[in-house]
This record gives C-alpha cells, structure tokens and sequence, in this order.
C-alpha cells in the first residue's frame, strides 16, 4: 500500500503575502472549494481577528459543504507572561470554528532572546502550554516550528527542546519551517532525520520558502527523511521569491517517488487548479513552470518534435495528461518539418502527405522570424498563413484604407489620463464597400470598435470574438524611433483562446495586421 502523504495549502495566508496578490472574501472561498475539489488535506486560512476580511472568511466557510478539506486558523503561541487561557489570541483562534488551529513558536535561540525579548525557557513554557491548553479544547493542532533550521544549526540542544516541548503537550504535527529559505536539500534531510529519530511516532511536516530555489527540493528531502505532511502554496506564490509550490511537490511526490497525496484521478485536474487560482490572484502561471505552465511539455528543436512524435519519452519525462497538460509543438526557425506537421495537425491542418509543401511553409515561417513575427505565440496568424499557402484562405473583408485621430488637451494637465482616439475605416465586404468610425481609450481600440461595426452587418459573430491582451515589443531598440515593433494580441470566444501578430516599423500598422489575422481567425474557427 502506498504511503500517504498528507498537504497541507496555505495560499490564503502566505500566499497572499505575496507582492502584488489581494484576495477578496469571495475569491478566498472559491479557492477553499476548488482545492476541497482537488483533494487537498488542509486549508490554512488565516489570522482570525486580525481583520474584517478574515473574520468573515471564518464564519462564511463554516456553511460551506466541504467533501474533504479542514481548514485551519494560524496563529502564534500565547504571548510572554501570559497564562493560554487569558491569551486573547488562542481565544480567537478557537472562537472562529475551525477544527484545526496552527500556532507558530520560536525554536532559534536567537530569535527568543532578541526578536521576542524573554528567556529559553518562557519560550517552552509558552510552546508547551499553549498547546496544551489547546487540546484540551478538542481541536488538531498543527505547531509550525519557526526558524527550526537556523535554529538548529545555531543551537541543535535548544531546537530540539522545542519542538520536544511541542511532542510532549500533544502537538498533532510538528511542521518544520524552513523560514529564511537559505537552507539546502542535503541540510534539510539530515536535519530532519535527526527530528523523526528523536521522536519516534510524532508526526512531522515541512514548510519551506524558496530563497534558494530550493523549495520544492528540499521539501522532498524533508519527506525522505520521514515528514509525512507537506506545506505549500499553489504555484509558489509568497513573500519574497515565494513559497514551496504545493502542486510541483505533490506532482512529485505522486510521479516520481511512488506516494499518495491526492490520487491519481485528482491529479489530473493540477494544470487546472495551476491555472484557476493564478487567475484568481490576477496573476499569470509562468510559462516555464514545473508540470502546470504552457511550455512545460513545449517542443521547438526539429529533432525533439520527430523523436516525440514516435518516442515521447526521449523529451518529456512524464506524461503530460497526467498533470492535466498537453504536448505542445512550437513552430520556429529552429523547427523542423516534424514540428510544422504536428502544429498544423494541433490546428485541425492535415500536412502530413505535402512534402514541398511544409518545406515551403516551413521556408516562409524562417524568413518571417529573420523580420521580427515570432509564431510560437501566434497560433492564428499561423494557421491563416498554412491556409494561405494550402490555397484555402480566403479574406472575409478586405481594407481600402484607415486613419486613426489621437486628441489630447494641453489645459488638463501634462500628466492628465483623457486622450481619446477615434478611428475610421473604408473597408470592403464582398462587393459592398462601408465606412465606419469608432472611438477608443488607444488607437487599437478604436480600430477595433471601427472595424467591429464596419463589419458586424455581414458577421454578426465577431461580437463573440473578444480581444483580452495586448503586447508591444520593440525588436531593435538602437535604432530608436525606426525600430521594428512587434505586437502579440490575445483573443478568445467561447471555445478558447489565440494569439496574432504583426510587425511593422510602425506600431499602428503592426497592431492593425494582428488585429485583422485576429479577427479573420476568429471568423475562420467559428466556420465562416
């Protein structure tokens, strides 16, 4: 039987230490329900008390209807001098409800006599009686050891007696917390060996940060060594560089080291899981992150893309339908005719019995990329110029010309938001020919809005089509206002997402060309 190991996700507190992150009450709870969807052991929640938001985030989750996830309250053990039944912090930790309440103690010497000002042992009174007092109150007790490996290299004696303190009161997991993140997997391990040897039977968990990039490493080095509680937060989000990623670890520890977290079923739900919270956060799931990110399991190199496609193996060291991601294969000036073939099959483009034909598209797509186009971003532009030389493209309009009105007022200010753009548009739609103009915020939109009513009479769709992303990026910057610029949009519809491009000396034409092969695409997947 596969040994479990139990998660442990504290995206609501450390998480959203991270710069940049705010979460809202109902963004904390969707996130409660998609990681008690996904099968995640523990949710920490927050301070209680500490402030509105978390105060209503503890009684709010009370009525949710929770399958398998406890959530937990942290706090920190009762302060110096103080009895834990007169602490008012413990008070409020047991007052918001939750079954599980974590309480974060001092075990570096340090770090008591100077950060909290009292003696070694007032801090092992206030480890030991606090949780104590605790159980006596029938809940789980998490104890986050803090500072446990400074401690332990700075004084292993009173390290020990700590969380010795925390075993002998009844602690129901003692987590180890890596909390500088400066220590090292081959540290970790050793040192966590020497804990679960000194207390046999007690359970022990990791909590590492990842200043070292060492995170995810170390944290399967603490289970090496015997912890069999994980936490983490989702994508690593967190102050400073971050958290252990929860997701990379349980990936892990699942793939490639045999144990059981969330099972196998649930796995495949991680790049999803990955991705929603990252959105929640309103950030991005990088690109290149472990299992969950768009090129995890992304092939450029010709060779890579013809061994793959008899051989996946020989480049991607798991499957990626495990994780709940895909193969994806880039088309570049590096690609090779096995890559363009797997592109075009991914984009519904059958290829695979046109020889001269993929050289050609494939001799095409290196000279764009010399220009500046980039088509590994770029999906729709890519698939309209595989039609295009298939023969089977064919423009729903057609352009006589713009011109595009940007209007800004010296008497607001130099530093005033009010410019406003208008454009307009002569366009032609079969053998009918319609002028229209539009206002925007910025040229792009009012280009948008004017070829959006200049056209909808004839395809209503495009009103489904919605352009959610804009990125300028200048190719040669030496040159200065003669620079080439590449623009990357972002669409989507009902049935998913693409990317356009455009490149130009000048940034109004560059975004009109990936506004149009935007646009186009778009009427293209819907059929028209």
């Amino acid at each position: 039987m596969e040994q479990r190991i139990l998660t442990y996700d504290s995206t609501l507190r450390d998480g959203e230490q991270s710069e940049g992150i705010t979460l809202s009450l109902e963004d904390k709870l969707r996130i409660v329900e998609r990681l008690d969807a996904f099968g995640v052991d523990y949710i920490e929640g927050g301070y209680p008390a500490s402030n509105p938001k978390d105060i209503a985030f503890f009684k709010r989750v009370q009525d949710m209807d929770l399958k398998h996830a406890k959530i937990a309250a942290f706090g920190s053990t009762c302060k110096k001098g103080t009895a834990p039944e007169d602490d008012r912090g413990l008070a409020d930790l047991l007052s918001s409800g939750a079954p599980v309440v974590t309480i974060v103690g001092k075990t570096w010497d340090e770090q008591v006599t100077r950060a909290l000002m009292t003696s070694l042992d007032e801090n092992l009174r206030m480890i030991g009686e606090s949780i104590a007092y605790l159980k006596s109150k029938d809940v789980r007790v998490v104890f986050d050891a803090e500072h446990f490996f400074d401690g332990y290299k700075a004084n292993p004696d009173y390290a020990m007696a700590c969380v010795s303190a925390a075993s002998s009161a009844g602690a129901d997991s003692i987590d180890l917390c890596e909390t500088n993140g400066g220590a090292l997997p081959f540290e970790v391990e050793e040192i966590v060996r020497a804990v679960t040897e000194a207390l046999p039977g007690q359970q022990i968990g990791i909590h590492c940060h990842n200043d070292t990039g060492c995170a995810v490493a170390n944290t399967l080095a603490a289970v090496r060594a015997g912890a069999t509680q994980v936490q983490g937060t989702v994508n690593g989000f967190g102050e400073r560089v971050g958290n252990c990623d929860i997701l990379t670890t349980i990936a892990d520890l699942e793939l490639k080291m045999g144990l059981s977290t969330v099972g196998p079923e649930n796995l495949r739900q991680l790049t999803a899981v990955s991705q929603f919270v990252a959105e929640t956060c309103n950030m991005s799931v990088p690109t290149h992150h472990p299992y969950t990110g768009a090129s995890a399991f992304a092939h450029k190199g010709g060779l890579h893309a013809s061994a793959i496609a008899r051989f996946p193996e020989a480049y991607e060291h798991a499957d990626p339908q495990l994780v709940g991601n895909t193969t994806r294969m880039l088309v570049s000036e590096l690609a090779g005719k096995a890559s363009l073939v797997a592109k075009a099959k991914s984009l519904g483009i059958d290829l695979s019995d046109k020889p001269e034909k993929t050289q050609e598209i494939l001799d095409t797509i290196k000279e764009r990329e010399h220009e500046g186009y980039s088509y590994e971003v770029a999906d729709g532009s890519l698939a309209i110029l595989l039609q295009t030389h298939l023969g089977r493209f064919k423009s729903h309009f057609r352009l006589e010309s713009f011109r595009v009105i940007v209007d800004d007022y010296e008497d607001s200010g130099a530093r005033a938001k009010d410019a406003m753009s208008e454009a307009t548009i002569k366009i032609h739609v079969g053998d009918h020919r319609f002028v229209a103009t539009g206002e925007g915020t910025g040229p792009v939109g009012a280009l948008d809005t004017a070829l959006r009513m200049a056209i909808t009479e004839f395809y209503p769709e495009v009103a489904g089509i919605e352009l959610v992303d804009f990125k300028v990026r200048i190719l040669d910057e030496n040159v200065g206002t003669d620079a080439i610029t590449r623009v990357v949009i972002t669409s989507r519809d009902a049935n998913g997402v693409w990317g356009t491009i455009g490149v130009s000396e000048n940034i109004i034409e560059a975004s009109w060309n990936a506004l149009v092969d935007s646009v186009e695409y778009g009427l293209m997947r819907m059929g028209r």
